[in-house]
């Protein structure tokens, strides 16, 4: 049997007093009289009962009114009227480092239909929701951002975008798929980061602004505003909406343009697309053709009726060119055509074309010579343009490789045409050197008129179309032709050749023996010397003998007149003492005289006479110098002088000469003069 415990009445009273409490504290926290916030974090009032009503219009409750209170509620304790306040807690809107946030406000004054996004010129301070509402903020996404930082925004009545996440409170499901799909958007453009374009990518960003008024008729490209830094309007690179709205700024695509640098943009007021800049390289310029800019006169003067060029700036053709370099050019607002300024060629031939791809559909130029042939011309043109002159090349023609295909091609390949059918294949052949000359003479001024330089032209050598043999026949012949005339050339110089070695080889073996050569004119010069020498010394010894011979004789002479004086007294005498005797002795003397002379005339006479002897004498002394020297009889070079004859007598040949005609002169003296017999 259970035995059961009754409470006593103190345990009555303590479990009435619990229940009191509890029930105390559920009114009071139920009532929110005391609420607490931490500092971290905010608190959005909504204010569920009010004597003053409801909001007539609008979202927040500005006076007083049931509904989302404009103040938050920061950290710490705060006391409430019981029952009448209901709190949000949210945390504070954070903007990491280089990020951007975006604001969307649930009130405020609705957008006009020509505005995209909220104007903040008075409202700019979303931590201050009463204060934007009263200077007239407007709803919807606002045109200022958020840069990095905390911020104790009422997200009841703003919400804001991040990278990371939507600060909001209370959305429905409408409200949050708006949300997402403006964040994905934002995502896309890389709209929660700054733009930024580094230096070392070449790029620049074309920026189109959605938001402001429309651009007037006829305009495609909004003019740049407020650019300067001292102009009170100055937006710093669409950076400040206001701003550049407030200098009269466009939507649409803008002329301006961002450099290098980094931009914090809201890309819901612009979007920014990141193209190259042009550049224009060493050896080429930049005309301009702008598609927008002010009207301007054409300066291109009356006798240039070609196209209208004017002022850099302008719309239209500029007349000043880009020298090379890297411009920051927005494409979208013109065109950039490249011209080269150096020297450029243009080749007729279908297999080959340059890099800058100008001549890229031309072909060899097909000619009909004279003799009905038809070959191919494949052919060069080295052009030049001016610098200076580009512009009224480009305005003329629209770009270079329509000048070429659509005026240097036909105008090229009627030239040469018309000179091949002047021309016989042959003669095109032989004759290519002169038709270059001429043909660059004579284009010179047809390139001029076009404003283009002709440097030079240079002609290929034809051959025949596909399917053709003829022109190959025609050159097989000439080369056989030429083939031969170069073997004649050929056999010609080897006969030169021939002639010229054996000159060569003959004067080889005289230069060789030219020593010997040398060696033997000095001997015989020597020896010449020696033999004059010896004829000196000898003529010296025969003028010695000759004067000797000539004073024995006189000596003899007057000894024999002394002797004949003497005999003759001696004769006398005897005579007179014996005279009988005497005469007789007289006649014998005198008859042995007479016979003695006559014998010694005889004598003398049967061996040449005084002379004879002398030269006889003078003759055994040269051969005995002849014997003494060893000198050749009869020399090894003749030495003398030539005559009509042609002959020369050797130093033996006179001396015997010198003999003969002695002789012969001594025997006509003999002849002449009587001898002492025929006197008596």
């Amino acid at each position: 049997m259970e035995t059961v415990q009754y409470l006593s009445p103190m345990g009555w009273k303590a479990i009435g007093i619990a229940i009191t409490l509890i029930v105390l504290a559920t009114l009071f926290r139920l009532s929110g009289v005391i609420r607490y916030i931490p500092n971290d974090r905010l608190g959005i009032l909504e204010k569920l009962w009010s004597f003053r009503g409801s909001v007539d219009n609008g979202f927040i409750a500005l006076y007083g009114e049931a509904g989302f209170q404009p103040d938050v509620v920061r950290g710490g304790l705060h006391f409430f009227m019981p029952f009448q306040y209901a709190m949000h807690r949210a945390n504070l809107v954070t903007i990491p480092q280089g990020q951007i946030g975006y604001v969307f406000a649930r009130d405020g004054e609705p957008l006009p239909p020509t505005q995209t996004l909220a104007s903040n010129i008075d409202a700019d301070d979303f931590q201050d929701v009463r204060g934007f509402l009263t200077k007239g903020g407007q709803k919807g996404p606002q045109r200022k951002i958020l840069r990095e930082g905390t911020y104790a925004i009422n997200l009841a009545q703003f919400i804001v975008l991040t990278a990371q996440s939507t600060y909001a409170v209370n959305l429905n499901a409408s409200e949050q798929r708006l949300f997402a799909d403006m964040s994905t958007l934002i995502t896309e453009r890389n709209g929660f980061a700054p733009v930024v374009i580094h230096d070392a990518e070449d790029l620049i960003g074309i920026v189109t602004i959605h938001d402001g008024p429309a651009l007037p008729d006829g305009e495609i490209i909004a003019p740049t505003v407020a650019n300067n830094p001292k102009d009170p309007n100055f937006h710093n690179n669409f950076q400040d909406p206001e701003k550049f709205l407030n200098a009269g700024g466009y939507r649409g695509r803008q002329l301006q343009v961002l450099a290098d640098g980094s931009y914090f943009l809201n890309r819901i007021f612009a979007t920014v697309e990141l193209v190259e800049k042009t550049i224009i390289d060493v050896g080429t310029v930049g005309v301009v053709v702008s598609y927008t800019g002010r009207r301007s006169a054409d300066i291109s003067g009356q006798s240039y009726r070609h196209g209208e060029l004017v002022e850099t700036g302008a719309r239209g053709v500029w007349s000043t060119p880009l020298l090379p370099g890297k411009y920051a050019f927005n494409t979208y607002a013109g065109n950039i055509i490249i011209v080269p300024t150096t020297n450029f060629v243009l080749k007729w031939t279908k297999e080959q074309f340059g890099e800058h791809r100008l001549d890229e559909n031309l072909s060899e130029v097909s000619l009909i010579t004279k003799d009905a042939f038809e070959p191919v011309l494949p052919l060069s043109v080295v052009v030049h343009i001016d610098y200076m002159k580009a512009p009224l090349v480009v305005q003329r023609f629209g770009d270079i490789k329509r000048l070429v295909e659509q005026t240097l091609d036909p105008m090229v390949s009627a030239y040469f045409k018309n000179i091949a059918q002047t021309k016989t294949l042959i003669e095109l052949l032989q004759e290519r050197s002169e038709i270059q000359r001429k043909s660059g003479d004579e284009m010179r001024e047809k390139f001029g008129s076009y404003s283009l330089e002709l440097q030079e032209v240079l002609i290929g050598t034809p051959r025949a179309n596909n399917g053709q043999n003829s022109i190959e026949q025609i050159l097989i012949q000439l080369r056989e032709r030429q083939i031969a005339v170069e073997k004649v050339e050929t056999y010609k110089l080897q006969e030169a050749a021939a002639i010229q070695e054996r000159t060569l080889r003959e004067k080889e073996a005289l230069a060789e023996q030219q020593a010997k050569i040398t060696t033997s004119a000095l001997t015989i010069e020597i020896s010449e010397n020696e033999g004059k020498a010896q004829l000196a010394r000898t003529r010296q010894q025969a003028e010695t003998i000759q004067v000797t011979a000539k004073a024995e004789a006189e000596k003899v002479r007057l000894a024999g007149l002394g002797e004949a004086d003497r005999i003759k007294a001696v004769a006398l005498a005897d005579a007179e003492r014996i005279k009988a005797t005497g005469l007789a002795d007289a006649q014998k003397v005198r008859a042995i005289g007479l016979a003695e002379a006559e014998a010694t005339e005889k004598k003398v006479a049967a061996f040449g006479g005084p002379d004879y002897q002398l030269n006889s004498q003078v003759l055994m002394r040269f051969a005995e110098a002849i014997e003494n020297g060893r000198l050749p009889l009869v020399p090894q070079i003749q030495v003398g002088g030539g005559g009509e004859k042609g002959a020369t007598n050797g130093l033996v040949e006179m001396m015997l000469s010198m003999l003969v005609a002695d002789r012969l002169g001594q025997q006509g003296a003999a002849a002449a003069v009587p001898t002492p017999i025929e006197q008596h």
